[in-house]
């Protein structure tokens, strides 16, 4: 099997700490759900997995049909837009926080066990 070598990211070994290490996994700490490119799109998703939401949206699509258009079209998509819009905001934030805490653990010095 593959071996794997550990060598001390100190002074003349960082040259070879850098080369043998792209080889391996890092251990750093994620638990945010999203990315920069993924927030929207997966955001979304979520979203739409509750039932109320999806109500909505049929409703809006529904007043698109001309046939049988109740309201305007626009205020028929204000209440799903708003609340799309602040449950997305508030995902965002809480992943931040996250991001952020994930960063901060990811940074602490640690200590090795040497004997």
């Amino acid at each position: 099997g593959k071996r794997r070598i550990v060598i001390p990211c100190l002074g003349h070994f960082k040259e070879e700490y850098e080369k043998v290490s792209k080889l391996y996994m890092n251990n750093k700490i994620r638990t945010t759900k999203y990315t920069l490119w993924n927030f929207l799109p997966r955001n979304l998703f979520e979203q739409f997995h509750r039932i109320a939401n999806l109500y909505f949206l049929f409703l809006v699509v529904l007043n698109w049909i001309p046939l049988v258009e109740a309201f305007q079209k626009e205020i028929t998509m204000l209440p799903l837009v708003a609340v799309l819009t602040i449950i997305a905001v508030k995902d965002g934030l809480e992943d931040y926080s996250k991001y952020k805490m994930d960063k901060q653990i990811n940074n602490l010095l640690t200590k090795v066990y040497s004997r």
